[in-house]
């Protein structure tokens, strides 16, 4: 059986061994979901858009997410644009109120409105034949969007995952658009993070999406304090 090197921090080697957890099985499993995920991704974006439900495969998806897929599509579509690029993905992500990407978006003092205008700037795709396939761009973009689901640890990807994958592709109209307006990929995906921790705790409240905003810019505030300080000096 092949041998695959798996590399830990020191304290958790030693935590890992003081409880004598079954590192292979663990790892085993966590890389055989891995690779289903990825495989899916794969499939998806290579396959034929005219099925009835071109998100069916993708059941690691959440439900905003798979209607973020449809809701791009449907944007391809009606430009007619030959293949369905990154910015309707983006276009997708905007269309699907209430997704936790719009309010990390926010958190990061981006409005959706602001990214809508900017979209509307760029350059029309070529129009043609409906939509029938990803582009190159938008194909490595949700490849992205899983692998950051998986870097996260998260067992789901959902909008906020397709936010940092289109943030993070770096030949896409959407990550050039969102690189543009002051976004990287490192406050996005610590944004993420602070966001859904702060989902776990105020998911019961009666306005959790100003309350997560809230949180998450609270969590992030020592951060800009400190960026604020290196510009002054």
């Amino acid at each position: 059986m092949p041998k695959v090197n798996v590399y830990l921090p020191d304290e958790l080697a030693e935590a890992v061994k003081d409880a004598g957890v079954p590192v292979s099985a663990i790892c085993q499993h966590a890389l055989e979901q891995s690779v289903k995920r990825v495989t899916a991704i794969r499939s998806a974006t290579v396959g034929d858009l005219a099925t009835e439900d071109p998100t069916a495969s993708l059941s690691h998806f959440t439900e905003r997410a798979r209607n973020t897929i449809k809701r791009a599509i449907g944007q391809a579509r009606a430009a007619k644009a030959l293949s369905v690029g990154s910015e309707h993905l983006l276009y997708g992500i905007l269309a699907e109120e209430g997704n936790l990407a719009l309010h990390v978006l926010r958190a990061l003092e981006v409005e959706p409105e602001q990214v809508r205008q900017a979209l509307a700037h760029e350059p029309a795709a070529t129009a043609g034949e409906p939509a029938a396939r990803f582009s190159g761009p938008a194909a490595n973009a949700l490849e992205l969007t899983v692998t950051e689901a998986i870097s996260l640890g998260h067992n789901y990807v959902g909008c906020e995952h397709l936010l940092l994958g289109l943030l993070g592709e770096p030949d896409g109209t959407a990550g050039r658009v969102l690189r543009g307006l002051g976004l990287d990929q490192r406050s996005a995906r610590r944004t993420v993070v602070a966001a859904l921790s702060g989902y776990a705790h105020l998911r019961a409240k009666t306005d959790p999406a100003s309350m997560i905003t809230a949180v998450v810019r609270q969590e992030l505030a020592p951060l800009v304090a400190r960026i604020e300080r290196l510009e002054q000096r």
